[in-house]
């Protein structure tokens, strides 16, 4: 296959997004951590209504990203009661194998995805998402950082915020825990020929609440492919704007696909971009970012991806929905004026 584009990041499978999807020139749809029965896990027969509902309109459910942090905090934590959380994981890849989903993508962020602020000021005052290291630093209450948590990644409960003073969970504790992780999934998403698509930490800060992140720096991807021993299910999310808000911005881009694109660990893209780099950055329109987009498109050309491209993030347009319909048509067009671009590059 070639490159192609889905629409995704919305939780809930409706007629006007498979519309949406269809009028835009998309020829799939993703879900990002999907609005189903379970407490523990998900099963084959709801997860298979979102298949067939989704070809019905002339699509395919490409991936589906993220199991609620709840299903799995206890295996990311090294807790009591991972083992149980675990064999639940397992059990959810085989019914998204089951299903007819061929990818299922997940973070190891305990504590999820953090922004200091929601409506930031873009680009002729469209509103932006910030973060921003000072801001979280200036708190002294670890409840007071609860703020800066999502609301519909799994339920805040589960995410740990450790005070000042207290013990806090080190990288190796969360090396530890990710190896004992991935060594029980990887094995049951083979055998159900399910690839794992790993998504970057957001923000790409060494800890965060008291809990380390791993997957900050390319260095740690690369040991985290070491680890995976070869198996060809597990890749990549590859969120091109977590990579840019990595230090050294646009450079980790091209380290990234330059390294896995050619091992063909890039399962699927989440292409944009953001202006600054950690400790303090801010989202943005495509094309005005840290990476020249029509640059990473022909490097993810040249490099052997062959998945899907999603808009991801985009900046809130004015009178647009909450969903960002605007924001992402603007992307999506975007982008497919790339993909067209990179392949006229490539017969040329």
């Amino acid at each position: 296959m070639s490159i192609r584009i889905a629409v995704g990041q919305f939780n809930e499978l409706t007629d006007e997004k498979l519309r949406f999807a269809a009028q835009i020139g998309a020829s799939g749809i993703q879900m990002n951590t999907p609005i189903l029965p379970g407490e523990e896990r998900w099963e084959e027969a709801d997860l298979r209504r979102l298949v067939e509902k989704t070809e019905a309109a002339g699509l395919a459910l490409e991936a589906i990203e993220n199991v609620p942090v709840h299903f799995y905090h206890k295996a990311m934590l090294g807790q009591p009661g991972r083992d149980e959380q675990i064999e639940n994981y397992c059990r959810t890849i085989r019914a998204v194998g089951r299903a007819g989903i061929p990818i299922l993508g997940y973070h190891f962020m305990p504590n999820s995805v953090w922004r200091t602020d929601r409506a930031a000021l873009g680009r002729g005052g469209a509103g932006n998402t910030r973060f921003d290291q000072a801001v979280v630093d200036s708190f002294e209450n670890v409840e007071d950082l609860r703020q800066f948590l999502p609301t519909a990644l799994g339920h805040r409960t589960a995410m740990p915020l450790i005070g000042k003073g207290e013990a806090v969970i080190t990288e190796e504790q969360m090396w530890d825990n990710y190896a004992y992780f991935i060594r029980a999934v990887l094995p049951v998403a083979e055998e159900e020929g399910v690839k794992l698509a790993l998504h970057p930490d957001d923000p790409p800060v060494p800890m965060l609440g008291g809990v380390a992140r791993l997957f900050y720096k390319p260095e740690n991807f690369f040991r985290a492919y070491e680890l995976s021993e070869g198996s060809p299910v597990w890749g990549l999310d590859l969120c091109l704007g977590c990579c840019s808000e990595m230090i050294g911005d646009k450079k980790n881009v091209q380290e990234m696909i330059e390294f896995f694109g050619p091992r063909g660990r890039i399962f699927y893209v989440h292409f944009r971009d953001v202006q600054g780099a950690v400790p303090n950055f801010i989202e943005c329109f495509i094309g005005e970012g840290n990476f020249d987009p029509a640059d990473v498109m022909v490097m993810l050309h040249k490099n052997g991806f062959d998945g899907f491209l999603l808009d991801d993030h985009v900046p809130q347009m004015d009178g647009d929905t909450p969903w960002n319909h605007r924001g992402r048509a603007h992307a999506i067009g975007y982008m497919q004026g790339l993909i067209r671009m990179a392949q006229h590059l490539k017969a040329a």
